[in-house]
């Protein structure tokens, strides 16, 4: 993700702070150094950052995602970033 009105985006990481905690998850990493070691996207080192979030199931991080209570958060990232965003099932 990378974040491009740093200021207003400020309100998406407390609204999804709270909406994590709500369904159970908890931040792996949320940002830090990261070191593009392989693939042909460099473009995505320097100003880009990497957010794992863990879920109890992949059904937890399905209805965080999809609850209301993220829906304002997540408008808030739209407009002020630009990314992707998955939802892994771990094995």
């Amino acid at each position: 993700m990378q974040v491009t009105n740093p200021q207003p985006y400020e309100a998406y990481r407390t609204l999804t702070t709270e909406t994590v905690a709500q369904h159970g998850g908890q931040f792996i990493a949320r940002g830090g150094t990261r070191e593009q070691r392989e693939g042909e996207d460099d473009a995505h080192n320097g100003s880009w950052r990497s957010v794992i979030i863990e879920f109890p199931s992949l059904a937890a991080a399905q209805g965080w995602y999809d609850s209301v209570e993220y829906q304002k958060a997540k408008e808030i990232r739209l407009a002020n970033s630009i990314g992707r965003l998955y939802i892994l099932e771990g094995v």
